[in-house]
């Protein structure tokens, strides 16, 4: 089949590995170039996501956890296993048999993709591990293991997989309308397709509404924003915000430290930039657990991306589900939300979903003719 995949992020970059790896000849379109948007502004995680459990999303972790696996050991060079420490203290946030319990079922959903065993480090040993960490009323921290990537570096390689697999890649292109015929309108003219796939994330809603295509199911456009501040830790950390107690995570990324993120609702054609209360918020957030504190002047970058997520009708942003949507109209698949790391899922679950629409419109035709 010849088959248009809109949007050059990761879910559309490995919708198009999954459909060419099917035999598909596949032509994936960005508006801008590969892995500028969202998809290059995330945690820099490859996880499961621990906090996930909390809400119950325990078959969402352990497809993490599994393709968490496969992202190392396609890409080491690119994606690595990061050393991520839950400081306690006495009287403040989650109790210690909680976490205990959360890092237990994290270790079992694993199963043999895991990367270790979480363990317990009093106050002597943790102190002798990280500089900086306030100490008093610590009690010990939990420590277990993720994985970490540079997001853009690793998109681009999944990105020379498919182009050298035979995907054609079509940069600075962007789609205007697509028909549920399979008709992709750009700048350049009509193009006709046996399928679509819109993986344009954030603006799949839009793309479909400029198409005049309904769909049923709706999108909570979720802003994350992070700083880069020039200090170095040996491991990460997972923390609760002082103001709400919110999970986020304080990690070492090159020569210096990442704190991100927060999660602020956000419209389609708002900006998509770190402000100066979600700075403010990071900067708490790190102070609260570290001296010497940081300052607003000390942050060397600030970045932020738009996470789409599948609308549940959530008033808390942290409770929406990380789980994506695929729904099929006439010859278009939308993907809707979705995680980085459940990327490749995601692309092999649009290949199944086209492979049987293609069976059966084989068979309807055999139908027709009998």
């Amino acid at each position: 089949m010849k088959l248009a995949v809109v949007g050059a992020g990761i879910n559309g970059i490995m919708s198009a590995w999954a459909l060419r790896d099917a035999g598909h000849e596949v032509d994936l379109y960005e508006q801008g170039e590969p892995m500028n948007a969202t998809s290059s502004a995330s945690t820099k995680l490859l996880h499961g996501g621990l906090r996930y459990l909390e809400h119950g999303d325990f078959g969402l972790v352990r497809e993490g956890l599994q393709a968490r696996k496969w992202w190392l050991s396609q890409a080491p060079e690119i994606a690595r296993s990061i050393e991520i420490a839950i400081p306690v203290y006495r009287g403040a946030g989650r109790g210690r048999w909680t976490l205990k319990a959360g890092l237990a079922l994290y270790d079992l959903l694993a199963g043999q993709s895991r990367l270790c065993r979480h363990s317990w480090l009093d106050p002597e040993a943790l102190n002798a591990q990280v500089t900086g960490l306030r100490s008093r009323h610590l009690r010990g921290a939990y420590v277990f293991c993720d994985g970490q990537m540079d997001d853009y570096a690793l998109g681009m390689w999944a990105l020379d997989q498919i182009r050298t697999m035979g995907v054609r890649l079509h940069a600075n292109m962007p789609v205007q309308t697509i028909s549920l015929n399979g008709v992709l309108v750009t700048p350049q003219g009509r193009k006709q397709y046996d399928g679509i796939v819109n993986a344009s994330g954030p603006w799949a809603v839009a793309l479909l509404e400029r198409s005049n295509v309904k769909s049923h199911n709706a999108l909570a456009l979720i802003r994350g924003s992070h700083l880069l501040v020039p200090r170095r830790h040996d491991i990460g950390f997972l923390l609760e915000s002082p103001d709400d107690g919110r999970i986020c995570f304080v990690l070492p990324y090159g020569k210096h430290t990442l704190i991100g993120t927060t999660e602020v609702q956000q419209s389609a054609d708002e900006p998509i930039v770190c402000n100066a209360y979600e700075r403010n918020y990071l900067l708490r957030l790190y102070n609260a657990y570290f001296k010497p504190e940081i300052v607003d002047d000390h942050t060397i970058a600030a970045f932020a991306g738009v996470r789409p997520l599948v609308a549940s009708g959530q008033s808390d942003s942290s409770a929406i589900t990380r789980e994506s949507a695929i729904e099929v109209q006439g010859n278009i698949a939308t993907i809707f939300g979705g995680k980085w790391t459940t990327s490749r899922d995601t692309g092999l679950r649009v290949a199944n979903l086209i492979q049987d629409w293609a069976s059966s419109n084989r068979n309807q035709a055999r139908n027709s003719t009998n």
